[in-house]
């Protein structure tokens, strides 16, 4: 279940209400999907082929469709990322950077962990949101943020996208952001 880290004050919020609740004061979209719907043995496999990318995609078709239908996302597709990934360090450095979208980045936890960074209001400043599988989290178009692995670097989401070539990130500035 996700939590929230608000950097600046050191508060953690827990609990799914808890967490739905601040994350929608924040404008950031959260939800939960059932985890154990996955077969077991796809649960904690981080190198997937593309057939179980497929089976992944349809065993949450209508929780992804729902999703889509009621927010307009057009295309969606699997994302698996551990120690196995070709540059990892690399791509990770591109992710952990301050950015903004022109529409939502969305994300559905089938496995392991990850954090996004994101600034919220003026009183909250940016806040952690722990993920883990069964989180489901949009950041809204335009909202400073970042993704990046936790400590064990095992990933599996996944994304949805309103435009069919995926998002592209737009560099943000903040001489407030700190990384720690």
């Amino acid at each position: 279940m996700a939590e929230i880290h608000i950097r600046n004050t050191g508060e953690r919020i827990s609990g799914e209400e808890n967490v739905r609740a601040f994350l929608d004061r924040q404008e950031v979209l959260y939800e939960h999907w059932n985890p154990a719907k996955l077969p077991a043995d796809i649960q904690e496999k981080f190198i997937l082929s593309d057939e179980e990318k497929a089976q992944i995609l349809s065993t949450y078709d209508e929780e992804i469709r729902d999703l889509a239908k009621r927010r307009g996302y057009q295309t969606w597709d699997i994302i698996a990322l551990s120690d196995a990934t070709p540059n990892l360090d690399e791509l990770l450095k591109k992710f952990e950077q301050v950015h903004t979208h022109t529409e939502d980045e969305v994300r559905a936890i089938t496995a392991g962990k990850g954090i996004f960074i994101i600034k919220g209001s003026d009183d909250v400043g940016y806040f952690n949101v722990e993920l883990e599988a069964g989180d489901v989290i949009s950041v809204p178009e335009h909202k400073p943020h970042f993704f990046t692995l936790m400590d064990n670097r095992q990933i599996v989401a996944v994304r949805l996208f309103i435009e069919t070539e995926g998002w592209i990130a737009h560099p943000f500035e903040d001489p407030t952001f700190q990384k720690a």
